[in-house]
C-alpha cells in the first residue's frame, strides 16, 4: 500500500510513469469498492417456501463416519427424496452406510462410469423434486440448512441459489486457515456483490440448488459442450451456473443457508485443488465472455480482472526485478533516507510500509477480521502466501485450460488422460492422472476433524440396519473412453498465444 502510494504520487507530480504494480493495486482497490456498494444491497430471502426437493449427492469414496453424518444431517431436515449416486469401482460399504437411511428415503444407485457430471446426470434423471439439490459427500449440513435455501426459489425469475460456505476446524493448519479466509471473504464481499444483480457467476457446488427442470433442459450442453478443442469436465458448478444465467434465470446467494466442508492441509493436494479450480474458472470465462459482454457486463468486469491480475502481478515483479538489475527506475524510498538519515530513515520506511499493509488489508477484508478477529496478525502472511503460491497456479491453470483432463482431483475421472508431458514431474504431479481409481484431494484420516466454535457437532446417529433398496444405475457414457494415443489440439495454442502476448506488451512497456 505504502509503494503504491508513492507511486501514484511518483505518476501524478513528477514525471508521469505508471507503473504496473500501481496499476494492479488500482485495480484492486477498485474491484474492492465496487463489490461493498454492490454487496450493501444484498438481502437474503426471509419468507418461507414450501416446495419439493431432490437432494442428489455424486460420491467416490469417504470415510464411513463422515459420509454416515452427511445424510443424517439432510435426512433430518426432510427432503422429498435423497439419492446417493456411487461412481466409479463399486463401494459396498458405502452401499451399506446408504441402506441405513433407507427410511428416510435414501435410495442410492451405483454406475462404473466414473466422473461427477455423469453422476450428476445419473442423478439428475431419477429425480422427482421441483428443485435440485447438488450436494458434495463431505459437506455437513447445518440445522437449517435446506429450508433456508429453498427461500429464494418463491421468486420465479431466481434459477439456481447457493449457500454460505465455511472451512471445517479451520485451526488444523495455515492452509486451512488460509482456505477458511478466501471462502468467508468471497461470501462476505464478491457473492453478495454479484448476488445484488442476479448474476453469481459460480454457485459454489459444496451445496447447490436449482430448479430442475433447468438442469433437464441444459444437460446436453452440460455433458457436451467443448471449447478451445476440449470438454473439461472440471469446473461443474460454473457450468451449470453459467447454463442457468443464459436460460434467463438469476442466480443468488441465500446467505442464511450454511454448511461447512473439508479442505486439504497439504501442499501439494491443495495446489491440484486449486489448479482444477483455476483451469475450470478460467476455461469457462473466455467460453463465457462473449454473452457475458452483451448480457452480464459488470460479471464480465468481474472474472477478467480475476484472469488479468496475475498477469499484472507477475509482470510487477519482473519490472522490479528488471529495474534492479539494469540500475534503471526511481528509488521511491530515496528523499526519506536522504531527509533523515539511514538509521531513521530506513526505520520510517519500514514502520510506514507495515502501517500502511495493515491498514489497507484491514479495510479490504474488515468483515472477515470482525468474525476472526485472530487473522489480524495472519493476514500479512495469507496475502505473502496468496502470491507466492496461488497467483503462479493462476497463471498455469490459464495456459493450460486447453489440455485435456477430468476431474482433476480424481484419478481416471470421466474424459480425463494423462498430462501432456510425462517428463514434467510439477504439471504431471498436479494434474495426475492414471490406473489406480479415483483418489480424493482431500486429506482424509479414521477421525473427521470437529468444526471450530459455531459449526455443526459432529455426533453420528446410530441406524438400525435395513433391506438395501436401490435403483437401478443408468449407465449413460457421454465421452468415448480415452485413447492411449495423444492427438494434437491445436487449439490448446490460443492461451499460450494470449499469455505470452500480454507478456509480450508488458516487457515492451517495461523497456
Amino acid at each position: 500500500m505504502f509503494v503504491f502510494l508513492l507511486m501514484l504520487r511518483h505518476a501524478f507530480v513528477e514525471d508521469g510513469t505508471v507503473y504496473l504494480f500501481a496499476v494492479f493495486s488500482a485495480i484492486v482497490w477498485a474491484l474492492w469498492l465496487i463489490k461493498i456498494l454492490l454487496s450493501r444491497r444484498y438481502r437474503p430471502w426471509t419468507k418461507p417456501h414450501v416446495t419439493t426437493t431432490s437432494v442428489v449427492i455424486p460420491v467416490v469414496d469417504e470415510p464411513l463416519d463422515l459420509f454416515r453424518d452427511v445424510l443424517m444431517r439432510i435426512c433430518a431436515q426432510s427432503p422429498t427424496e435423497t439419492i446417493v449416486v456411487i461412481n466409479g469401482p463399486r463401494n459396498v460399504e458405502l452401499e451399506q452406510v446408504c441402506a441405513e437411511f433407507a427410511d428416510d428415503g435414501v435410495v442410492f444407485t451405483w454406475t462404473p462410469i466414473p466422473g461427477k457430471r455423469n453422476a450428476v446426470k445419473v442423478g439428475t434423471e431419477m429425480a422427482t423434486g421441483d428443485i435440485l439439490v447438488l450436494v458434495d459427500s463431505d459437506t455437513i449440513w447445518a440445522r437449517d440448512t435446506l429450508t433456508e435455501l429453498v427461500k429464494p426459489f418463491a421468486d420465479p425469475r431466481i434459477g439456481g441459489a447457493s449457500t454460505s460456505q465455511r472451512i471445517l476446524d479451520p485451526s488444523r493448519a495455515f492452509v486451512t486457515r488460509w482456505a477458511d479466509w478466501l471462502e468467508n471473504s468471497r461470501v462476505k464481499y464478491s457473492m453478495p456483490a454479484q448476488s445484488a444483480l442476479g448474476q453469481i457467476g459460480c454457485l459454489p457446488g459444496r451445496t447447490i440448488a436449482f430448479r430442475r427442470q433447468i438442469v433437464l433442459d441444459v444437460m446436453d450442453e452440460f455433458m457436451h459442450a467443448r471449447f478451445l478443442g476440449v470438454f473439461l469436465e472440471v469446473s461443474d458448478d460454473r457450468t451449470l451456473t453459467n447454463l442457468t444465467l443464459k436460460q434467463g434465470y438469476r442466480t443468488v446467494l441465500q446467505s442464511t443457508s450454511m454448511v461447512w466442508t473439508d479442505a486439504p492441509t497439504d501442499i501439494r493436494k491443495l495446489a491440484k485443488q486449486q489448479l482444477r479450480w483455476a483451469r475450470g474458472s478460467q476455461y469457462n470465462t473466455l467460453r463465457m465472455l462473449p454473452w457475458m459482454l452483451a448480457n452480464t457486463p459488470v460479471l464480465a468486469m468481474f472474472f477478467l480482472t480475476d484472469i488479468i491480475l496475475p498477469f499484472l502481478l507477475a509482470g510487477a515483479v519482473i519490472g522490479a526485478v528488471h529495474r534492479v538489475v539494469t540500475g534503471t527506475g526511481v528509488n521511491f524510498y530515496g528523499a526519506l533516507i536522504s531527509e533523515y538519515g539511514s538509521t531513521i530513515g530506513v526505520a520510517s520506511v519500514v514502520v510506514l510500509t507495515l502501517l500502511a499493509t495493515g491498514l489497507s488489508m484491514g479495510v479490504r477484508h474488515l468483515r472477515h477480521l470482525v468474525e476472526v478477529p485472530g487473522d489480524w496478525w495472519r493476514m500479512p502472511l495469507y496475502v505473502v502466501f496468496s502470491t507466492v503460491f496461488l497467483m503462479p497456479i493462476r497463471l498455469l491453470g490459464f495456459f493450460r485450460m486447453a489440455h485435456v483432463a477430468g476431474w482433476g482431483t480424481r484419478k481416471d475421472a470421466y474424459a480425463g488422460t494423462s498430462t501432456d508431458d510425462a517428463t514434467d514431474d510439477l504439471i504431471a504431479e498436479l494434474e495426475a492422472t492414471g490406473d489406480a481409481g479415483p483418489v480424493d484431494v482431500v486429506d482424509r484420516t479414521d477421525e473427521f476433524p470437529k468444526p471450530s466454535a459455531g459449526g455443526p457437532a459432529t455426533t453420528t446417529a446410530e441406524h438400525g440396519a435395513v433391506t438395501t433398496r436401490t435403483r437401478p444405475a443408468v449407465a449413460v457414457r457421454t465421452a468415448p473412453a480415452p485413447s492411449t494415443r495423444r492427438r494434437l489440439n491445436p487449439l490448446a495454442a490460443i492461451p499460450y498465444l494470449i499469455g505470452l502476448t500480454v507478456f509480450a506488451i508488458e516487457g515492451i512497456y517495461l523497456v
